[in-house]
């Protein structure tokens, strides 16, 4: 079943969330975005700590850390939308949470990952084996993968290496695309900058493809807090507007006849 109802997703690695300032502007800025689902990534919290991460009007909050600071994932769940919470998966180094659930009664997946810097393609290639039996086409995947899939994903337009390729073979087995790309495929774009390999687009966004025409904006926001940009998908775009504006048409000339009688 395909996904059929508004969502909109926003991906950032925070660079740390221990500073109380830091966890405020963080805050804020989800505010302003209004995501329904938030992924943070390099949160930073030591797992005694994930009570300190709190945002008006997202109460469903969601970690996977470990119990020094370093590394952790955290997923915010807007409690506009009623999500029922199924299933849980995370691992203990703070490195990829997996949220099982559904929204009006509709079944949703979300992954979110942070790869470590070193051997990203492997370890992102093994977390899709651990939970291949887990994902389906409403599964969202979302996160800092530390892997540019293209050459278009490095401003120096290096090839990427075997390994990345044998992980964007692994995704497109699973029938998953890079959305960025997939909508934007001559767009240069990046959301991170290293001193060693230039601008990168190492955060991502993956869909099922049998979703692709749900999948209607994504974007790259720039991020004043963090080393990294975010990154914004809408899925639906406009359908909840949609409606609202039949209905105020409607009300307004209730006695028009539709087009076509």
């Amino acid at each position: 079943m395909a996904i059929n109802i508004y969502l909109s997703i926003i991906t950032l690695n925070v660079n740390r969330l221990n500073a109380p300032i830091k966890r405020h502007i963080v805050a804020e800025w989800i505010k302003r975005q209004k995501p329904s689902i938030c992924c943070l990534q390099e949160t930073h919290l030591r797992t005694k700590d994930t009570y300190r991460l709190k945002v008006k009007g997202w109460g469903k909050i969601f970690h996977a850390n470990r119990h020094d600071r370093k590394a952790g994932v955290a997923m915010l769940i807007s409690d506009k939308i009623d999500f029922k919470t199924k299933d849980i998966k995370k691992d203990k180094e703070g490195h990829y949470l997996m949220i099982k659930g559904s929204i009006q009664r509709e079944d949703v997946t979300i992954v979110n990952i942070y790869a470590p810097n070193t051997g990203a393609p492997r370890y992102i290639q093994q977390i899709l084996a651990d939970i291949k039996g887990d994902i389906d086409e409403n599964t969202i995947i979302v996160g800092d993968l530390n892997t540019p899939l293209t050459s278009m994903d490095r401003s120096s337009r290096q090839k990427t290496n075997k390994a990345t390729e044998i992980l964007k073979e692994t995704i497109e087995k699973l029938d998953f695309i890079d959305l960025f790309r997939t909508l934007h495929p001559k767009k240069s774009e990046y959301t991170f900058f290293s001193n060693a390999h230039g601008t990168l687009r190492i955060n991502h966004i993956l869909g099922h493809k049998a979703n692709l025409n749900k999948f209607r904006s994504i974007e790259i926001i720039s991020s004043i807090f963090s080393d990294h940009n975010a990154m914004k998908l809408e899925i639906n775009h406009g359908k909840s507007k949609e409606k609202k504006t039949y209905y105020m048409e409607t009300k307004q000339h209730a006695t028009k006849k539709p087009m076509g009688q």
